[in-house]
């Protein structure tokens, strides 16, 4: 008997919590096979593996190697369904810059948050890990950005999160840029606390929260 989109979605976020590459890529082709939707693979199965895995981490069941390997699984995956993704068109096309702020080289999840915002129509302009606060102003100023949405994985890091938003107060310029923020640490006391826009604890809500800042 065939597989419901359900059971396909199951089964490719399972493969991502188990850290099954070959399993991920194999499920995804079959569930393009199937004629199902590649964003909602994406999203409502990989990308939900990894939140589980991310929820691992944090009851210390899981461990960065295990993060790691569950990332690897889900990019196995998103190489399947990546190509077969209707990207949307925005016509007042909206500009997110990203990254993980100074002192943190986690970039699992602002990847997924960067992946699944293009889907969704915006430009992406991703300046990596363990990037500087004021690199994150000057590049939201030279391409005009709408959102400058930052992450972090580690507690210590987070008060770089407050310094971009003291940089756009001191440049005269916060009421330009709507600042997101997200990462196992951050919770929507902490954004309220620096100022942020904005928080979501994971990739899904990151592109509902964007689509509620910029209407």
């Amino acid at each position: 008997m065939a597989k419901t989109k359900e059971e396909y979605l199951e089964e490719l976020s399972n493969a991502v919590v188990e850290m099954e590459e070959d399993d991920a890529a194999e499920i995804a082709r079959e569930y393009i096979d199937e004629g199902h939707d590649a964003y909602e693979g994406i999203s409502y199965g990989l990308v939900d593996g990894m939140n589980k895995a991310g929820e691992l981490f944090e009851e210390e069941e899981y461990f960065i190697p295990e993060l790691l390997a569950c990332s690897d699984a889900m990019n196995r995956g998103i190489e399947v369904l990546s190509p077969h993704i209707e990207r949307q068109e925005i016509k007042d096309e909206k500009i997110i810059v990203i990254g993980v702020v100074q002192g943190d080289t986690h970039d699992i999840g602002k990847n997924l948050v960067a992946l699944l915002e293009e889907v969704a129509g915006y430009k992406i302009v991703d300046l990596g890990k363990d990037v500087p606060p004021r690199a994150f102003v000057d590049k939201a100023e030279e391409v005009g950005a709408d959102i400058i949405a930052l992450s972090t994985l580690m507690t210590t890091t987070m008060p770089r999160m407050k310094e971009v938003i003291d940089i756009l107060k001191e440049d005269n310029i916060r009421d330009k840029y709507k600042v997101i923020i997200g990462g196992a640490p951050v919770s929507p006391k902490f954004a309220d606390d620096i100022g942020a826009d904005g928080y979501s604890a994971n990739a899904n809500g990151a592109v509902r929260l964007v689509q509620e800042l910029l209407g």
